[in-house]
């Protein structure tokens, strides 16, 4: 009797096996590739957020305004969307970033710099230059703003420039998202080792914030528009 009880308790823990196949292993193995998946549409956010955690950690008399559209007539789109703008009592610092993996090739003068040397990029110093030109006719009262530009990239490139746009001489710089604070404050270093007083002080900071702020266009039709026309006509 106890033979044959046992007999079918085996015999039901073998159908159970068989109607669920999955093993502990395999579905460890599921929940672990589950995450390490990014969604592709998260990347760019997490991107930004790393820049603001750079931006963060700069002193507290100096502001920075991230994501701004202004109005731009010389833009074929009649704007100018600009990543991050960072303004301390020693100039503005314009942040454009991008999100490439690879080899970067470039030099100041290029029309465009090489991806990879597989396509082509334009010029990021020439698209801010852009950015700083539009900035200035929103902040024509401050004429004597010093203007630095910088392009920050991910860990996933490597740079092939011009030595120059990485040296803290230069009002130029091409950066590593990672050390965006840390060239932002030796810039500051640098430029007040080259001028008697601050350019810029806590009341004048606020007001450029307060100014690009309301300049800032955030109508989402018209942030719309602009990206449309700018991978219609790029």
């Amino acid at each position: 009797m106890f033979k044959t009880i046992k007999s079918w308790f085996m015999l039901q823990n073998d159908k159970t096996t068989k109607t669920n196949p999955i093993s502990k292993s395999s579905s460890t193995a599921q929940t672990t590739a589950n995450k390490s998946r990014i969604d592709p549409s998260r990347i760019g956010d997490l991107g930004e957020h790393k820049i603001n955690i750079q931006l963060d950690q700069l002193p507290k008399d100096i502001k920075y305004i991230s994501d701004i559209m202004i109005n731009n007539p010389k833009s074929r789109t009649g704007y100018s969307q600009i990543d991050h703008v960072v303004i301390s009592p020693f100039g503005l610092f314009v942040i454009e970033t991008k999100n490439y993996n690879g080899e970067i090739k470039g030099s100041r003068k290029d029309k465009y710099w090489r991806v990879n040397n597989r396509f082509n990029m334009y010029n990021p110093l020439k698209q801010n230059y852009g950015h700083i030109k539009a900035l200035e006719h929103v902040l024509v009262e401050y004429s004597d703003l010093l203007y630095i530009s910088m392009v920050s990239f991910t860990l996933r490139c490597r740079f092939s420039i011009d030595p120059e746009l990485r040296k803290i001489e230069s009002n130029e710089l091409i950066v590593y998202d990672t050390e965006l604070s840390e060239f932002i404050s030796r810039k500051i270093v640098r430029v007040k080792m080259t001028t008697e007083k601050a350019l810029l002080n806590n009341v004048e900071v606020q007001q450029i914030y307060e100014s690009l702020r309301i300049a800032n266009i955030t109508d989402t039709n018209k942030r719309a528009e602009h990206i449309k026309k700018i991978k219609t006509e790029g």
